[in-house]
Parts: C-alpha cells; structure tokens; sequence
C-alpha cells in the first residue's frame, strides 16, 4: 500500500535512538524527508548514516535541547514548514513521590510536557495557516493506567493525553490532524540499559538482562518493539486515514484490561 507519505518533510524529536530512530526510520522508508532532533551532535550523526545507508532518503539533522524554551523557537526558526511533527523527547523518572524531589518534576516536565506544548503551540497555527499538518505525540500508557511508582509519568502523561484530545478537537476546522499515540512498555535502550544494571546486581553478569523479562508480565509474552510503535505512527500518519484527530490510541496489547 502506498501511504502517500513520499516527499513529505517530517520533523522526529528524540530521534537518535529508541521509538524516536524507528519512527523516522519508517517514514524514511515512506520516502519521506526526515530531520531528526536531539541533544547529541555525535548520535545523530550516527543515526542520519544509518537511514540514509538504509533507505536512501534525505535525512537532516538538528542538535538542540529541548528542555529548553529558547532552543525550541530556534528549531522552529530554523524548520517552520514541516509536515508533520512527531513529539517524541522526553524521560521521566519513574519512583513514588516520596522518592522525587521538585527537581526531578521539573526536568520530566520541562523536557517532555513542556515540550510537547511549546512545540505544538509553534508549529500548529503555522500549519493552521496553510490548511495542512499533522501532529503527532509519542506520550505512555503511564497516563493512563496509572502507578504510584511511575507518579511523575502519571500526572505528565495525563496532562498530554488531554492536551493531545483538545487540540486535536479543534484543528480539523483548518485541515490539521492531531493525535497521540501511548506505548507500554517498549524494548529500547533506556530498558535494556534498565535490565543490564539488574542483571548485574542480582547475577554479577549484565548480559543476562533478558533473564529478568517474564513473559508473563506482558502481553504476548514480552514488551512491545519500537518498530511496532512507529508502524503505527506512520500508518495514521497518511492521508489514508485522514478522519482522525484528537484521538490517542492506547498500544498496550490490552494489557490495561488484564487486571
């Protein structure tokens, strides 16, 4: 099926690794031209080679902190005609409350809720004005079925999750789609990086990190691929399916439902 993404320029953040990379990955692979954004120079790089060396595309790159309001407009300054935007930065400490302090609230939050606002709230009546866009929010299943020991995540994930189904209500008028996507639990470097630590402590050997995924905590019996995530991101990317905004679909393999 030809989802008609080819030539559209597509703007990823966080995009050096995890569900950021793959996401561009298969909008590279769409045909489309992607830019990616992150803090570091080097990992972009790195990632630019390896989609360019994959799909042949044009791939860009943007180093920027996006924790931070001036770098933000910078971005937008320098890329405001992007066809659509996936908001994807953003690490949240997981923990109760009483092990966070208002620091760690403010870091989750400046980089991922924050973020996610402040971008949308730059790029959506640019596209607003030319009658075409899209917008796309990577956000978590910890706004929605939420722990105790993810409250950071809770409270930031839900706040997105509204924002996402509000926006998304009122941009149609002008031609523009917005909406989110919550992944659970997903097999990127950040839980790999998670595991290999455990692994360490509790055998004395880091490598075997798998050891510590019971399949009988997931549905299908393992944690969702980043792959996965972005198939679904660029798939109601397309106009094919352009009836959709303000929804945020819930990619958790029924789990919330499991008890």
């Amino acid at each position: 099926m030809d989802l008609e993404l080819k030539g559209r320029h597509v703007l990823v953040t966080g995009a050096s690794k995890g569900i950021g990379l793959e996401t561009a990955r298969a909008f590279a692979a769409e045909g489309a031209r992607v830019t990616l954004v992150s803090r570091s120079r080097d990992a972009l790089s790195a990632a630019r080679e390896a989609l360019v060396a994959d799909s042949g595309a044009v791939v860009d790159c943007h180093a920027a902190d996006l924790s931070d309001d001036a770098a933000r407009a910078a971005l937008f300054d320098d890329l405001p005609d992007v066809d659509i935007l996936v908001n994807n930065a953003g690490a949240i400490k997981s923990g109760p409350l009483s092990e966070r302090t208002m620091d760690d609230w403010r870091v989750g939050f400046d980089l991922k809720v924050w973020g996610y606002i402040h971008l949308c709230m730059l790029y959506a009546p640019r596209m607003r004005a030319r009658g075409a866009g899209t917008i796309i929010n990577i956000i978590g299943m910890g706004g929605r079925a939420v722990r105790p020991s993810y409250i950071i995540g809770a409270a930031g994930n839900a706040a997105l999750i509204g924002f996402t189904n509000a926006l998304g209500a009122e941009t149609p008028q002008d031609g523009v789609r917005v909406f989110g996507i919550n992944p659970s639990a997903t097999r990127t470097d950040r839980m790999t990086d998670r595991l290999r630590a455990a692994a360490r402590d509790r055998f004395g050997d880091a490598d075997r990190w798998e050891e510590l995924l019971d399949p009988d905590r997931f549905p299908f019996g393992r944690p969702a691929h980043a792959r996965e995530v972005a198939a679904l991101a660029v798939l109601l990317a397309s106009p094919k399916v352009h009836y959709l905004s303000g929804t945020v679909v819930d990619m958790d393999g029924g789990g919330q439902w499991a008890g």
